[in-house]
């Protein structure tokens, strides 16, 4: 991440929080712990924030409420390739008929593209992915209603009673910010609670991620493995990994990345 991105990252982070950690920065931009002391010394002295023990905080912080985790227009180009792959073979999953929901995110984003020639019925909170359906495909489009969150252009409401209750879905698509033993990991509560509702409308939950999301962590979990019928990830997944969703009873989709991006393979699924 370019170092324009990283200072990007760091005033978006703390600009509606008290205090953001190094550790946490770290996290968010992919970056060393000297590089981001460095940011912050940087922005420190520019006068953008100010620079505590630990961390960083906002020299006057707002009280808009800013979700954990990278900006949508930064996420989107990292492991471009393999979110492309995974999207291919997610799509691959559907039938023209099928009624869906698409969680916002930058892997779920790239099912727009194979989706293209598809007639499906597609619910989602996701401004990207509504208004890329709506003008590049013949899939009827239900975007949910509730609060704009730009940084991640999804949209997230806090009540119960909302359209979400009123959608049925065979499938339900979505990424995660980590995949361990004790389940699905998101980093933010607002995003855990507008997932639980989602969950609860599909039959089936079909998990995003590229091969990555399995070394992260979080500290919320979204749901147990339990509760995920199908993962879709690409080909760099390490043994132990395919082991845990086996254990877990959890169908593994694996999609090559190479013959995925550069001959357009189908990508290959193996029963868990």
């Amino acid at each position: 991440m370019h170092e324009t991105e990283r200072h990007r990252v760091i005033l978006s982070t703390i600009q509606a929080k008290p205090f953001a950690s190094v550790a946490e920065l770290v996290e968010l931009t992919d970056s060393s712990e000297a590089t981001i002391r460095r940011d912050i010394a940087q922005l420190h002295l520019a006068k953008k924030l100010r620079r505590v023990r630990g961390g960083a905080e906002a020299l006057a912080p707002t009280h808009v409420t800013v979700l954990n985790g990278r900006p949508f227009a930064l996420n989107v180009s990292i492991n471009i390739a393999q979110k492309r792959a995974i999207a291919k073979a997610a799509v691959d999953l559907c039938a023209d008929g099928d009624a869906i929901i698409i969680n916002g995110g930058t892997t779920t984003f790239q099912m727009v593209h194979p989706l293209a020639t598809r007639r499906l019925q597609v619910f989602t909170n996701s401004f990207p992915i509504a208004g890329h359906l709506l003008n590049h495909s013949k899939n009827t489009v239900m975007l949910s209603g509730g609060t704009i969150y730009r940084e991640q252009q999804i949209v997230l409401s806090p009540f119960d009673n909302d359209v979400t209750r009123n959608f049925y879905a065979r499938r339900m698509f979505m990424g995660a910010q980590g995949v361990g033993p004790l389940g699905v990991m998101e980093s933010d509560p607002l995003i855990i609670q507008a997932e639980e509702k989602l969950i609860g409308q599909a039959d089936e939950v079909v998990l995003l991620v590229d091969s990555s999301k399995f070394a992260r962590r979080s500290s919320l979990i979204l749901c147990p493995l339990s509760r995920v019928h199908t993962v879709v990830t690409d080909d760099g997944l390490e043994d132990r990994y395919a082991n845990m969703l086996a254990d877990a009873g959890v169908t593994l989709v694996v999609a090559p990345v190479r013959a995925g991006a550069e001959e357009g393979v189908d990508a290959t699924s193996s029963p868990a």
